[in-house]
């Protein structure tokens, strides 16, 4: 949802102009985080291009996890593995490009825009997609009978 609603909108925005000159709710959202990433409120094509990827394919990724979730169906954890691997892909995508630069657009002198925008906001981009990631493994784990082994399979 957050993916279709909030990032989607960004998107959107971004094609029909720039969010700095948009007057509408989403994009004051988008102005207000803005204050701690400047990227977002300019058109950033890297910034762009990730979250148009995020939208369009880990929307629809979680929008299947959500029905395979629901109806139990076998293929959900590798849906959720590549789900969150890609949450993870993006993220890296978003902040490693500007961390090389020195990180000119992030507002790391302010508290609020550094520790809560910054870092709060985001690390709950790393820490669902790891905790999901982890729970994938350990289900995973337990679908795997003990005590096999290749070579006794073939012996």
């Amino acid at each position: 949802l957050v993916h279709c609603a909030l990032e989607g909108s960004f998107v959107y925005l971004s094609f029909m102009g720039n969010i700095a000159d948009s007057d509408s709710f989403i994009a004051s959202l988008w102005k207000e985080y803005g204050k701690a990433d400047a990227r977002w409120v300019n058109f950033d094509p890297t910034i762009v291009s990730v979250e148009i990827l995020t939208v369009v394919l880990d929307g629809c990724l979680a929008l299947v996890l959500m029905y395979a979730i629901v109806k139990e169906k076998y293929y959900r954890h590798f849906i959720q593995i590549t789900l969150c691997v890609c949450e993870l892909y993006g993220g890296w995508m978003t902040f490693s490009p500007e961390w090389l630069m020195g990180s000119p657009n992030l507002n790391t002198n302010n508290w609020l825009y550094f520790w809560v925008y910054l870092v709060f906001f985001n690390s709950v981009w790393v820490l669902i997609p790891g905790l999901l990631l982890w729970q994938s493994w350990v289900e995973l784990k337990k679908m795997y009978p003990k005590g096999t082994s290749l070579g006794k399979k073939f012996q």
